[in-house]
């Protein structure tokens, strides 16, 4: 093997083109032994019983009820007028029920909420676990205050396509 030097007047040939196979030699003898000592560990291989899954998909339409009350104390199940009696009934049968259903009240604004908390109570005591409101939500009122602490009084609509500007 032939080593290059920094002196000039010895040099015969100026550079020296030889590939040292020295590193090469080593990272191959690492990578040997890395296999040898990994090779008997894949060999050995465990047996695990995967569960297999079925390609269709469960379908399962959550079931609600439709309980309105109106301004004057009707009750409505799923639509169908229902004596406050029967419902008591009808709030067992829905709570032995698996899954149980979803009870959605929707009250009128003007029912009285001694009835509505009535009827919560009932569906509580016979067991029922989902309860819901259905709401509907309000128009956004925009007001706006002329000053601190002043109060503005509503005014009328105006015309489509009018914009009014607030008073001065």
């Amino acid at each position: 093997m032939a080593f290059g030097s920094f002196d000039q007047k010895n040099s015969s040939s100026g550079m020296v083109s030889e590939i040292n196979m020295v590193p090469l030699i080593d990272v191959m003898l690492v990578l040997l032994v890395i296999f040898i000592i990994t090779a008997p560990l894949l060999a050995h291989s465990i047996r695990i019983d995967v569960p297999q899954v079925s390609s269709t998909p469960v379908t399962e339409d959550p079931k609600s009820v439709d309980l309105a009350i109106d301004a004057n104390g009707t009750i409505f199940w799923n639509e169908v007028p229902l004596p406050e009696s029967d419902l008591r009934e009808m709030f067992i049968s829905q709570a032995k029920e698996v899954p149980q259903p979803e009870i959605r009240i929707r009250a009128d604004a003007d029912t009285r909420y001694e009835q509505l908390a009535h009827v919560m109570a009932m569906a509580k005591g016979t067991g029922i676990k989902k309860l819901g409101f259905i709401t509907s939500p309000k128009a956004a009122e925009t007001s706006s205050q002329t000053g601190a602490g002043a109060v503005s009084e509503p005014a009328a609509a105006p015309a489509a396509g009018v914009q009014t500007a607030p008073a001065p």
